[in-house]
């Protein structure tokens, strides 16, 4: 019997546990709550809001307000210098650094070990589960997962403490039993430098019988592209002929799809879809015939959703007596998901939007972010730095902006993905090119995640800009009938279909 065999003996009960997602899942949820908010009740925050009386999720509601990462900015410092007990019990070791919020160009996630535990690892295992269950004939682990990762540094001066990409540190603390399943070794998927470490995977993985991948769907591609190029072959599965799946999430999938499945092109490859994040591990794809997830219920995360009625411009809630929990909410209807979970997150808005597709169970797509933004590569830029760069671009060039907009160009064959940005000025600045380099060195110093997609123009080359004529945008308002009121031109967006019917418009005209 192979080790496949046997693994998948051992997650069958596993799998009998996850059919009261379909059956109990409010009891789930319910039961989450209770346990986190217990749990939690001695520390600083509980303490705060009366933990110990909570005993519902009305009396929940009432005492806890909901939260941006502002609102927990300073509970979060005090534990990254090392106090313990203030959103969750105990000293917190690790952060995950994410994207920026308006004021920051970084935001730090605390990882708990219940969290690395009970959400991010319990995820990573069910997708296993569910995989092996729909693929019964599958021979996953008698082979190798190639399994990317970031890189992690020092947290202040505190003895122990890091932060880092999520994914790094997931591989940190990873059993040491996974490691015998992997590629590459821990040393190298923690290198920082992603051009040495694209390459020294590469170099490592291509006589190895890797059977799965697993990361974001960018960067994986640099890697494979890497790989191609060693082996001289013309197709993946020539390299590793047992290659059956990958794992993918982090950022959306359809814009490379079809990149991928010209890479692999055996007919038995298969794709599955997760939803992680620095804050969470909240969705699988659980049915390979349906392109939506099973919501998770029984890790440490309590769902609350909030309609997009009830979400400003700007992306913050205007009205929480809207925001409802799981039972409350319907199939179709668009909302921002709202999240407490076992790593001190406590009712806070992590920024996606979510659509129902069924509640029995509940299953879901990711429809996008409560703010306008660009993740295609894994960047999450959005419209405040977007706004700020081109201030500072503005004041350091002389150049003044009208209106904008800027979407992905994604990999195609002879071009490297890289953002493009259609501008209309009222005073050009003397040298295009100029400003477009301030704009891009901008961002990187705005964001941390679009600094990382641009280093050495690896996986993002420097981003191009159109230029508008004038009255482009009002003129494409006016065909739309939105000239005028509360219509705006939209920033950022992960779809081309805006910023190309503005060009083709700008390139008749012109």
């Amino acid at each position: 019997m192979g080790i496949t065999a046997l693994t998948q003996l051992i997650f069958r009960q596993r799998y009998r546990q996850l059919e009261q997602h379909y059956t109990h899942p409010e009891m789930l949820q319910e039961r989450v709550m209770q346990r986190l908010v217990g749990k939690a009740a001695g520390t600083l925050y509980g303490s705060e809001r009366s933990f110990e009386d909570i005993r519902s999720y009305d009396a929940f509601r009432r005492q806890v307000g909901v939260n941006t990462y502002e609102e927990l900015k300073g509970y979060i410092d005090r534990m990254r210098h090392g106090e313990k007990d203030v959103l969750w019990p105990g000293k917190v070791k690790w952060y995950a650094k994410s994207s920026g919020t308006t004021n920051d160009k970084s935001k730090f996630i605390p990882v708990s070990s219940d969290g690395l535990h009970h959400i991010h690892y319990a995820g990573g295992t069910d997708a296993v589960v569910f995989y092996l269950h729909n693929n019964p004939k599958s021979r996953l682990f008698d082979g190798k997962a190639l399994i990317l990762g970031g890189s992690h540094s020092p947290n202040y001066n505190v003895a122990g403490s890091l932060v880092g990409d999520l994914s790094a540190i997931l591989i940190e603390n990873i059993n040491p039993l996974v490691n015998l399943v992997r590629v590459p070794g821990k040393k190298t998927a923690l290198i920082s430098d992603f051009e040495e470490k694209r390459e020294k995977i590469a170099q490592r993985c291509l006589k190895a019988n890797v059977t799965n991948l697993s990361g974001v769907p960018s960067w994986m591609m640099s890697v494979l592209t890497r790989v191609m190029e060693l082996s001289g072959k013309e197709h993946l599965e020539e390299v590793w002929p047992n290659l059956e799946v990958f794992f993918h999430g982090g950022i959306a999938f359809t814009p490379y799809r079809k990149a991928y499945e010209q890479l692999i092109t055996k007919p038995d490859m298969h794709y599955m879809e997760t939803y992680n994040a620095s804050e969470g591990f909240f969705g699988l794809q659980d049915d390979p015939a349906d392109a939506s997830m099973l919501l998770m219920l029984d890790y440490d995360v309590f769902y609350e959703f909030a309609p997009m009625e009830a979400i400003d411009d700007n992306g913050l809630l205007t009205d929480e007596s809207l925001v409802v929990p799981l039972s409350g909410v319907e199939t179709g209807k668009n909302y921002a998901m709202i999240i407490s979970t076992s790593c001190g997150l406590w009712r806070y808005m992590i920024g996606d939007t979510v659509r129902f597709t069924s509640v029995r169970p509940y299953k879901f797509v990711i429809t996008g972010r409560t703010k306008s933004f660009i993740n295609a590569f894994g960047e999450e830029l959005i419209v405040d730095n977007a706004e700020r760069g081109l201030q500072y671009a503005c004041q350091q060039t002389g150049a003044e902006v009208r209106e904008y907009t800027a979407a992905p160009v994604f990999r195609s064959e002879g071009v490297t993905p890289h953002h493009q940005w259609l501008i209309e000025f009222t005073r050009e600045p003397e040298d295009l090119d100029a400003f477009a380099g301030i704009l891009d060195s901008r961002l990187q110093e705005l964001n941390s995640d679009y600094e990382a997609k641009r280093f050495k123009d690896i996986n993002m080359i420097r981003l191009q800009i159109v230029k508008a004529r004038t009255g482009l945008f009002d003129e494409w308002l006016k065909g739309k009938g939105k000239l005028g009121g509360q219509n705006k031109v939209p920033r950022l967006a992960n779809s081309r279909k805006h910023i190309e019917e503005l060009i083709r418009i700008n390139e008749l005209t012109n």
